[in-house]
């Protein structure tokens, strides 16, 4: 497998966990991590 295939594959396991996190965070109203988490999937999406 190429490394560049490899940092794809990282990155999407990061954004899946992001999203999870992300529904929890939301289903618990902590709205300043839900903040964080979002720029987070921002940094990983750009």
């Amino acid at each position: 497998m190429k490394k560049q295939d490899l940092t794809k594959v990282h990155q999407a396991n990061i954004l899946k966990s992001l999203e999870h996190r992300l529904e929890v965070a939301r289903a618990k109203g902590e709205t300043n991590l839900i903040q964080q988490l979002e720029a987070e999937k921002r940094y990983f999406n750009s």
